[in-house]
């Protein structure tokens, strides 16, 4: 008989060596190794700009901590009383010479309508939110997949307008001095307006150039109208921020070029979203399924089991504990 090699189960583990993770080999038992996902920038930014379903706690812990930041940093900003001033009558002066000094006509005929006058202070003081707060509501359940791109929009527009309030502070209308501007909340004692009456001290009022309530109308009539399928909403999307710049005129509360400063920031809100998600967000899909729990990402990233009844090839089956496999060198 011919000598006989003899080969062990360390002897073939030693043969093959097993990859790491970064690129060596070592001896010993082989297993997969899946790098994960996170460990690349590029892949971790691209998840977060993922459009993704929202969770109803966080989107209304984060509004409710947003407008409060809004108000308090909007308030904090000094009023600078004599500039605003100043600024008004800069503003009030360019649009005479550009022959588009309508407010103070539109406040006085208004105003000589009592009820007309009455349901523009209640428009003014109410429906600059509920709106805005009901546009987000039907995003979040009829629009999942594009509510977080239209929120961006919807903030950052607020963001921006904050740095107008600070670095152009601007009296409204109806608080000029020696000016025909009426102010129409304290002549008619309309309740819930916090620029006049017992709420005048709570809030900036020298805070009215970037106008907001431009901004939101806009932005909630123009994601009516693109993403609205009946028409008559469409119709009333398209209204709404027309009707809010002739009540923001007839009060007196803003000039029509603080409209054109919502424009700006509404713009800038849009530009931004662009750059993030890449797309306009009615051109993102409605609806996006549920992110993959922590367990189930855990196991996407395990090597693949082998099946369960295939053999494994000759020569590979492992021995057991103190069991030799004999391969005749020749007779």
């Amino acid at each position: 008989m011919g000598e006989s090699h003899v080969t062990t189960q360390e002897d073939r583990t030693a043969a093959t060596p097993s990859p790491v993770a970064d690129g060596t080999t070592t001896s010993g038992s082989t297993r997969a190794i899946t790098p994960s996902p996170m460990r690349s920038p590029h892949l971790f930014l691209r998840s977060l700009r993922a459009p993704r379903r929202p969770r109803l706690w966080f989107e209304i812990l984060l509004i409710a901590v947003s407008y409060w930041l809004y108000s308090l940093v909007r308030n904090a900003v000094p009023e600078q009383k004599a500039a605003a001033l100043r600024n008004a009558d800069r503003i009030w002066s360019l649009e005479h010479t550009v022959g588009l000094a309508f407010e103070e006509t539109v406040n006085q005929a208004v105003n000589s309508v009592t009820w007309l006058i009455v349901s523009m202070n209640y428009y003014y003081a109410t429906l600059h939110f509920v709106v805005t707060i009901g546009v987000l509501i039907w995003l979040f359940r009829r629009h999942p997949g594009r509510y977080a791109a239209t929120r961006l929009i919807l903030f950052a527009t607020t963001a921006v307008a904050l740095l107008g309030y600070y670095v152009f502070p601007l009296a409204p209308p109806r608080l000029m001095t020696g000016g025909g501007f009426i102010d129409t909340v304290m002549l008619h004692q309309t309740w819930g307006s916090m620029a006049s009456g017992n709420f005048k001290h709570m809030s900036n009022q020298y805070a009215a150039m970037p106008s907001m309530h431009i901004g939101w109308s806009l932005w909630c009539g123009l994601t009516i109208c693109v993403l609205a399928r009946a028409p008559w909403a469409r119709i009333l999307g398209a209204l709404y921020p027309v009707a809010t710049l002739v009540v923001i005129v007839a009060t007196a509360n803003h000039f029509w070029l603080d409209a054109v400063g919502g424009m700006a920031c509404l713009a800038f809100g849009v530009a931004l979203s662009c750059a993030w998600y890449g797309s306009l967000p009615h051109r993102l899909p409605e609806r996006v399924g549920r992110r993959p729990s922590a367990s189930r990402l855990r196991a996407l990233r395990r090597p693949p089991s082998r099946a369960p009844g295939l053999k494994p090839r000759a020569g590979t089956e492992p021995a057991g504990p103190g069991a030799r496999a004999a391969s005749p060198a020749g007779d």
